[in-house]
């Protein structure tokens, strides 16, 4: 699934150590706005450390981008839990530059000044 919006709010890092003792954990939770009517905010979550590394490297308050992400649900102690665990982050500017050039290779291809013989 994938949402675009401009984040407004980053949380800071969490951390924890591992069930198996092998180390840490480290999370970050981010907030973007989707500009929608209803249901315009959602609440992200980016686990591991080099994940949260380059979020922060890479993304800041007010940033457009968009949001690649998977739905998890997990139960404890018999209360389920949902969070949106995003797995891509792209800056949304970027991929309308990307689309706005092919468009206008697809306008070039068709203005190459050759008579147009298709019957449709």
């Amino acid at each position: 699934m994938e949402v675009t919006g401009k984040i407004v709010k980053i949380l800071p890092i969490e951390t924890g150590q591992k069930k198996d003792g092998s180390g840490e954990w480290k999370k970050q939770l981010f907030l973007v706005d989707n500009n929608e009517s209803y249901n315009n905010i959602h609440c992200f979550e980016i686990f591991g450390e080099e994940k949260v590394d380059n979020f922060n490297k890479f993304n800041k308050l007010n940033d457009v981008v968009k949001v690649l992400f998977n739905i998890s649900t997990n139960e404890w102690q018999g209360k389920y839990f949902t969070s949106l665990q995003s797995w891509r982050i792209e800056k949304a500017e970027m991929s309308n530059n990307i689309s706005n050039q092919s468009n206008q290779s697809a306008a070039n291809l068709n203005n190459n000044n050759e008579p147009d013989d298709l019957p449709f």
